[in-house]
Order: structure tokens, then sequence, then C-alpha cells
């Protein structure tokens, strides 16, 4: 019998819907969506641009290495190697240092400059950075103002995103104010507090409630995990354009399901082929270690979606090297998938 994978029928598709569709962006995730995985997922397809994991600005101004390895994309102006933009994202709370990240990026060919005022992390929100400023819409205003006008003079636009608060929502009103006032061109919600972190629901109804009070366009943000979620999300919301975090990591098919139309989730092996690809590309310039821990770090993220993935990630969580777990992943692949189609061949 062979073991090569099999395609399975995507009887349930219909024909592509693209022109009814906002843009689907990859959100930035700390950790997690590094220049593999914004090539990867860009390759499938379905994205119209992805964000950097953050650059920290704390006390000076970071060489040029530092910022090529947050974004190598900045050598192929600023884009994956199928051409979906990627946006620069800077956290931090000076406002001229970090005007002077913005405009050294700007530099280095960085065509959108987003602001982070949204990571829950402790450590981050300890350092003055992340969600934390949400307490201080002026010190955001401050932010935002010094970086657009750095920008000035620059081919680079400003963006930003923000949470809905930090314990509640009684400055987003004002946060929204100081963001656009500081010259930010459009702005992702997430639709949680920091308190609330990722804990469902995403409240959706208070998109709909900043995109009216707003002057320049909200992009949706929060609990989608599906064609269904996202659906909702804009009927809600009113938000044309969606940013994906971990719905997109636990199906790395999704943005592409979304602008296909397709309602038929992946299989197992269509999410381990996936992982396959990246974690090959990764064994280049990375040890063992980090392909382990990087490879559960993944499957646990895609355990928290709709694919039951369980037994795999069992399986992978005991392993003591990266050869075995190549070996149980390559033999979940070889099963029968929706999507070998989508994926680059290798």
């Amino acid at each position: 019998m062979s073991n090569a994978p099999t395609a399975l029928s995507l009887s349930n598709t219909t024909e592509p819907t693209v022109s009814s569709k906002g843009r689907i962006a990859l959100a930035p995730m700390e950790g997690v969506v590094d220049a593999g995985v914004r090539q990867l997922i860009s390759e499938i397809g379905g994205l119209d641009f992805c964000v950097t994991e953050f650059m920290r600005v704390t006390t000076e101004l970071q060489p040029r290495r530092s910022f090529m390895k947050v974004c190598p994309e900045l050598v192929t102006q600023s884009k994956t190697s199928t051409g979906t933009p990627v946006h620069y994202q800077l956290l931090g709370s000076d406002p001229e240092l970090l005007a002077a990240h913005a405009s050294k990026v700007a530099w280095y060919g960085a065509e959108v400059v987003d602001l982070n005022f949204g990571c829950p992390a402790k450590t981050v929100n300890r350092h003055k950075g992340g969600a934390v400023l949400l307490q201080t819409p002026e010190l955001i205003h401050e932010i935002v103002s010094a970086c657009s006008e750095a920008l000035k003079d620059t081919n680079a636009r400003l963006t930003a995103k923000m949470r809905l608060g930090y314990e509640d929502t009684a400055l987003v009103f004002d946060n929204l104010k100081a963001i656009e006032e500081g010259g930010a061109t459009e702005l992702v919600v997430h639709a949680r507090t920091k308190v609330e972190g990722y804990k469902p629901p995403a409240h959706w109804e208070w998109l709909a409630k900043l995109r009216e009070a707003s002057s320049i366009p909200i992009i949706a943000n929060g609990e989608i995990w599906s064609l269904g979620d996202y659906d909702k999300c804009r009927e809600i919301s009113g938000c044309v354009d969606s940013m994906l975090g971990r719905g997109l990591l636990a199906d790395p098919y999704l943005a592409r399901r979304i602008v296909d139309n397709i309602e038929i989730k992946p299989t197992e092996a269509d999410l381990s082929a996936a992982l396959l690809i990246y974690l090959r590309r990764m064994q280049m310039d990375h040890p063992s270690k980090f392909l382990l821990a990087r490879g559960k770090q993944w499957l646990g993220m895609m355990k928290k979606g709709l694919v039951p993935v369980d037994t795999l990630f069992d399986a992978v969580k005991t392993c003591q090297n990266s050869d075995t777990m190549f070996e149980i992943l390559e033999q979940s692949a070889g099963k029968e998938r929706h999507f070998i189609h989508l994926l680059p061949n290798e």
C-alpha cells in the first residue's frame, strides 16, 4: 500500500467570493508568529497582510541587525515570498524613542509601522508596554503623534492595535480619539480588555460602537475560529476587515478557506503537513531543541482549534528529540488530506 497522502473531495465548496470579503490579516503573536510562520500561511493563501512580532523599544536605538531579526522581509520590500505585505510592529512607552525607531525602520524599507497598545503579557505591562498604556490616553496620544510626525517625510504610514481597555472599557473612546487624532491611519481592536485576556467571548458589539465613532477604519480582532465566526463578527461589528490570531494558528488554512468559502475543515493530516513544512525549513538554521519546542508549541495551539488533534498532541508532547517528532508528524501527514494542493511543494 502506498504511503502517499490521499486528497479528499471538497464537495462542499462553492465558487470563490473574494469580492465580498474584506482584508484578512495575520495577527502579531509574540514568540509564535515568526517569519517562517508568516511565509507558510501566506503561501497557503487568503492573507492581505501580516504583522510582525513586536520590537520592544526600551532605552536606546536598536542596531540594524535587531530590526532585521524581527522582520527579515525588510530585505524583500517588506513582503513575504508570495508578495504579502508585512507590517512592522513596535512596542514601548517613550514617545521620542519610539519615533526614532519608526523613522529608522521606515528608512530600512517598512511600508507600515504599527504600534502595540494591546499586548496583555504581565512582563510587558510591568515595563509599561502594551495594554497597560490604555490607562493613559494622553501618553498614547503623545506616542502616536510623535511616530506620525517621524514618518511624515517617509513612504511609510502608521497604524495601531489596542484592546477595549485594561480593566474595563471606561477609556475606550478616549483611547480611540488619542490614536486617530495622533495620526494613525487605521486601528485593529482586539474585542476584549487586558484583564479578560483570551477568555471568550470577544465583544464584537463594542467594535460596532468604535467603528461608528471612528474617523479611521477599524479592523476586527478576537475569537474568529471558523467561517461562521468570521461572518458573525462582520455582521455584529460592521467591520469590513478582520485580523486572525489564534484561530489562524490552529488552522493555517482558515484565511484561504474564508476567501474561497470552503466550509470543510482540514484533517489532522492537513495540520501535520503544514507543521512539517515549517519545521523542515527551520531545521536549516535552528537546533533540535528549538524545533522540538516550536513543534510542541504550535501543535498545542492547533489542539485549541476545531480539528481534533489530541492523540497527535499526546504523542508529540512526550518526544525527547526532534527526530522522533518528525517521524510522528510524517506518519500523520501521510493520511488523507483535503488541502494538499494549497501547500507549497517541498
